[in-house]
């Protein structure tokens, strides 16, 4: 077990696998207590389980993170039960392939759904959980963007896209509003990651296509985004906010 979260409370959104699960586990290991936050109940408990057998702690909260009041119980329970909050880690998202795709083929109801768990989840998230990190002295929020949101793609996804891309304008926003509070702000870029949710869409065919126009010549693990986000939620990016980093493997800079 490492120190460099210590003391700390983290909230982590769509912990319930992939990305998020990761940082929840990385998270406990060095130090902090996870809120693990998930749509899906069985997942976020399975996680928080799987937090403690290491040694750590835990609370899992289920709700939808696109409904104001379900991420205001989240953020409610996770500070009742642990009695602060100090970095908040918006990594709630979807990427449906078959239902998000051109402005011309997606509809509105997909569309609506898209931005609401990408976009709208932020503004819940930090609308809540905002107060408590200036209670606390300050913290670190985290968003999650994507690559998507720097380069545009044949096989489009526009909601995805779209929503991606205001984040990074909220990221900016919310970092020089509350940097008075110590409270810092930044995003992560990641590249394509093997995770459940890409996993259906992953073929043979497309795996060979991505692999082969990224300069590292292979597709994220989970964990080497969750090393990011450590990054970010410790005190070892003290002096960064209103940033992005970018983790594709090296695809945006061809």
């Amino acid at each position: 077990m490492g120190d460099r979260l210590a003391g700390k409370v983290a909230l982590i959104t769509g912990a319930g696998m992939g990305m998020g699960r990761e940082c929840a586990l990385l998270f406990a290991e060095e130090g902090a207590r996870v809120i693990v936050g998930d749509i899906d109940e069985p997942a976020a408990h399975a996680t928080a389980a799987d937090v403690e057998k290491a040694g750590g702690q835990a609370l899992a909260v289920a709700g939808d993170v696109a409904l104001e009041a379900d991420v205001l119980r989240m953020v409610e329970e996770g500070v009742g039960r642990f009695g602060a909050l100090h970095v908040l880690h918006n990594n709630a998202g979807v990427l449906w392939k078959d239902r998000d795709r051109s402005v011309l083929e997606t509809d509105d109801r997909w569309w609506e759904r898209v931005m609401a768990i990408n976009l709208k989840s932020v503004f819940w998230v930090t609308k809540h959980g905002i107060p408590h990190l200036r209670r606390a002295g300050g913290g670190s929020i985290i968003l999650m963007g994507s690559v998507s949101a720097l380069a545009g793609f044949t096989r489009a996804q526009d909601a995805y896209t779209a929503a991606k891309g205001a984040l990074i304008s909220l990221t900016k926003s919310l970092a020089i509003q509350f940097a008075r509070d110590g409270i810092r702000c930044n995003i992560i870029h990641p590249g394509i990651v093997d995770t459940p949710l890409q996993a259906p869409y992953l073929t043979p065919e497309i795996r060979r296509e991505f692999e082969t126009g990224i300069p590292l010549g292979r597709i994220a693990r989970p964990r080497e985004i969750a090393t990011v986000a450590l990054f970010l939620a410790s005190e070892d990016s003290s002096f960064m906010t209103g940033a992005e980093l970018v983790v594709d493997g090296g695809f945006t800079a061809g």
